[in-house]
């Protein structure tokens, strides 16, 4: 098993016996590296002490996950090791109690030898997602949603009577903390295959209960016109391309290209799409984007922006840029629509997407004699539109600007 090679810790300091489980058996059986390796270990006794210990030992970090259910975390570089206390008196009785078959296997790291009593290795050779029991998933609704971003992750089906056993249950999913949920819609939204899934999860309503709000009948349609608007995008503008693909901040895992498509599940008022946001307890940086998309979007499905409302425009849209152009695209707008927006934004030296000042509140203090006050800025914001209108482009011609500026003003 590759888990067993080039591991940072002596194997031999923890307790016997112990089981890896979970993900890095499965990934074995699959032939699936993954360039971080994450290792689930069940032991019988004293899981957070000794999680604890090896942390101490290599000066690893520790993360104490849940103590009443005795599971810790132990970070190492390149490597999580999750380590849980056994659920039951024995490993089999364990694994009776997870969600899916694939993810019941056992590899007990002295005799290593595999332990599978629910036929998991045979539903991973024939890539099924298979519940252990209905019970489980009763026992953790988000066991249900969990299936559809395995499915997305390895390229599985959900065998027929599980399938049923989700739809049926999926009314459940709302007892789930919304932390949770909106943790494992990030982990979906960021597979290669997500809007398959993610177009199936909404079909089962295994969202209903949490969105509260119908979504659109195209919405199937939408995410495959989103996935057609980024292949272009990522063919015809690859710089744009890797600024879809930025997370919004490193504290939040999940990239611009999968929050539109989070975008096309929530309805199109902004009120009520925040209203969506808030119960999923999305982040503020999450809300952001999304109140900016709602907002923006229809500047560009009307005719071309004049040069001072394209001023305003990017100014307000700032690092959306690229996902607005990828929604604007899934809304029917044409590339070539759009290519003057985007020309400007590519370059560096535009004053209408980048706008540099050519002179600052004090010094226009100083020049016009003027006290601090809103109007400065004011001011500065006219000096910039008509340096992109008109003929300014200098300090001197901002000064003259802003003097003939507060005479117009003043003379109303």
């Amino acid at each position: 098993m590759q888990f067993l090679a080039n591991l940072p810790f002596d194997i031999d300091l923890l307790p016997k016996p112990v089981y890896v489980v979970g993900g890095a058996v499965r990934d074995a059986l699959l032939g699936r590296v993954r360039a971080e390796l994450d290792l689930d270990l069940v032991i019988s006794t004293d899981a957070v002490a000794v999680a604890r210990q090896l942390a101490t030992t290599y000066q690893a970090g520790f993360v104490l996950l849940d103590a009443e259910r005795q599971i810790a975390r132990v970070v190492f570089p390149g490597l999580t090791v999750d380590i849980a206390q056994q659920d039951g008196a024995d490993i089999r009785k364990d694994l009776a109690r997870r969600d899916y078959t694939l993810n019941a296997i056992a590899y007990d790291l002295q005799t290593q030898q595999s332990i599978d009593p629910f036929g998991g290795s045979r539903d991973i050779q024939e890539r099924t997602i298979r519940m252990v029991g209905r019970e489980n998933l009763i026992d953790d609704p988000l066991r249900l949603l969990r299936a559809y971003r395995q499915g997305a992750q390895l390229n599985f089906t959900i065998e027929s009577a599980t399938h049923a056993a989700i739809r049926e249950l999926a009314p459940l999913l709302t007892t789930v903390a919304a932390e949770r949920v909106l943790a494992e819609l990030r982990y979906l939204l960021q597979t290669p295959a997500s809007s398959q899934w993610l177009a199936a999860l909404v079909a089962d309503a295994l969202l209903a209960g949490w969105l509260e709000l119908p979504v659109g009948a195209d919405f199937e349609a939408k995410l495959q016109q989103f996935d057609r608007a980024t292949e272009l995008i990522k063919q015809s503008y690859p710089a744009l391309d890797r600024e879809l693909s930025l997370t919004l901040r490193q504290t939040i895992s999940i990239d611009r290209r999968s929050l539109g498509k989070f975008t096309l599940l929530l309805s199109p008022d902004l009120k009520l799409a925040t209203s969506q946001m808030l119960r999923l307890t999305c982040s503020s940086a999450e809300i952001q984007v999304v109140g900016t998309l709602i907002t923006y979007l229809p500047q560009l499905l009307g005719k071309e922006l004049s040069l001072r409302e394209q001023y305003f425009w990017f100014q307000s849209v700032g690092s959306n840029f690229s996902l607005l152009i990828a929604i604007a695209l899934t809304n029917g707008v044409k590339l070539v629509d759009l290519q003057y927006l985007i020309d400007r934004y590519l370059d560096p030296d535009s004053q209408v997407a980048h706008p540099t000042p050519l002179i600052s509140g004090h010094e226009l203090m100083q020049a016009l004699s003027l006290p601090p006050s809103p109007t400065i800025g004011k001011l500065l914001t006219e000096i910039q539109v008509a340096r992109i209108t008109k003929n300014v482009a200098n300090a001197a011609d901002a000064i003259e600007f802003a003097n003939k500026f507060l005479q117009s003003v003043d003379s109303r």
